[in-house]
């Protein structure tokens, strides 16, 4: 296994956190039409909104994270990791916003899981 393993679930962890605040932040707002007034009124409310700005930061947090990880390991080692992100967001959305997991949803997580452990032993 890569000893740059760490940085990469780091990378993984922070995407994750960054999708969990802007789904809170958007709950928070709550639906949001397509039409030019209601755009008009949504977008300044959304660009200030302390969940989804708490999640952009943690995109930057991310982003910057696997930057590193790009300058050290190959981007067909790196890349495939941050399926393991959607793993997280499926757990995290059953146990904080009360969505469910069908069994198709849980054999897709667990594909993405051996997957991913399949790719860390290469």
């Amino acid at each position: 296994m890569s000893v740059h393993l760490p940085l990469i679930l780091f990378t993984v962890l922070t995407n994750g956190l960054a999708q969990i605040l802007l789904k809170q932040g958007m709950l928070s707002l709550g639906p949001i039409s397509v039409s030019a007034s209601d755009l008009s009124r949504a977008v300044p409310a959304i660009a200030l909104n302390p969940f989804v700005l708490a999640g952009l930061a943690m995109f930057v947090v991310s982003m910057s994270s696997h930057l590193v990880v790009l300058s050290k390991v190959e981007l067909s080692f790196a890349y495939p990791f941050l399926s393991l992100a959607y793993v997280l967001v499926a757990v995290c959305s059953v146990y904080l916003f009360g969505e469910s997991l069908g069994m198709f949803r849980i054999a897709g997580i667990a594909l993405i899981v051996v997957g991913t452990v399949l790719i860390s032993y290469s």
